[in-house]
């Protein structure tokens, strides 16, 4: 082979290189947070796959509030959180992404159907400790009341709209997931629990109760109707945020988006993408 033949050979093979595109190179996006919407994070996550194949999750629901920490700290690169904003969340952004309510939901023995929120304030402040001091359960057994830490958004929230600010008795069980709070209630004729949409619906196993009158049902939700609504966040640190975080929480607001969250037990809510 001649100098000429070999120096057309090599060429021919370095264009040919430079002709095969680069393999996308994968993103893994670490988040933490509210565990009562991990069912529907983990729905949008794996619908984002397909929009954006290249993008992978790792999310660890150990509680809204822990999970705003998390994004403090560094230790995350977004979380999701089930209350608003607070002064102690220095550092950071929240976006609206969605409605949610925070259920109260009984065992299907009670024959409870609503509830007032004074009624569930003495509950679970401790005043009423006997299912005999609410008329029409049925039950005269001792309340069993399940809620969560305050390592979660829930109990932030439920602790500002019930309790007004002050904190749940020594007698509710804190269960450390969302979904483990429906377990118990389901598991105990006396028990009583708060939950997010997706925890209480069909083949939870539990009973959902109107609270003044209104149910917890993605109509009254929205509206606004159902006291216990809620907006769900997407928290991100102020500065270096994820270029692939923020293409992925302006997609959740997305039509697109809100099949899946309306499908998944939440409720879609629309915003423009300047919106914080």
């Amino acid at each position: 082979m001649t100098l000429r033949t070999r120096t057309l050979a090599v060429l021919g093979a370095v264009v040919a290189a430079l002709a095969i595109p680069a393999a996308a190179s994968a993103t893994t996006l670490i988040g933490s947070g509210s565990s009562a919407e991990q069912t529907i994070l983990s729905a949008l996550f794996t619908a984002y796959k397909k929009v954006k194949p290249s993008v992978n999750f790792v999310y660890t629901a150990d509680g809204g509030n822990s999970g705003a920490k998390d994004v403090q700290d560094g230790r995350s690169q977004f979380a999701v959180n089930t209350r608003a904003p607070l002064a102690t969340d220095s550092g950071l952004t929240y976006n609206k992404i969605f409605k949610d309510g925070l259920c109260v939901a009984v065992n299907p023995a009670n024959k409870l159907t609503n509830v007032t929120t004074t009624q569930l304030a003495d509950i679970f402040l401790g005043d009423f400790t006997s299912w005999s001091q609410l008329p029409g359960s049925g039950l005269s057994s001792t309340i069993a009341p399940f809620g969560r830490s305050s390592t979660a958004g829930s109990y932030t929230f439920f602790q500002s709209a019930i309790l007004k600010g002050a904190t749940q008795a020594s007698n509710v069980a804190q269960e450390s997931k969302d979904g483990d709070v429906a377990v118990a209630v389901k598991g105990n004729s006396a028990g009583i629990g708060y939950v997010g949409l997706s925890h209480s619906g069909t083949g939870s196993g539990v009973k959902k109760l109107t609270i003044n009158g209104e149910a917890c049902a993605p109509a009254q939700i929205k509206s606004g109707a159902y006291l216990l609504n809620r907006y769900i966040w997407f928290v991100l640190p102020n500065k270096h945020q994820s270029k692939a975080a923020v293409a992925f929480v302006k997609w959740v607001r997305t039509k697109a988006a809100a099949k899946v969250i309306n499908h998944s037990g939440a409720v879609a809510t629309y915003y423009d993408k300047n919106i914080k």
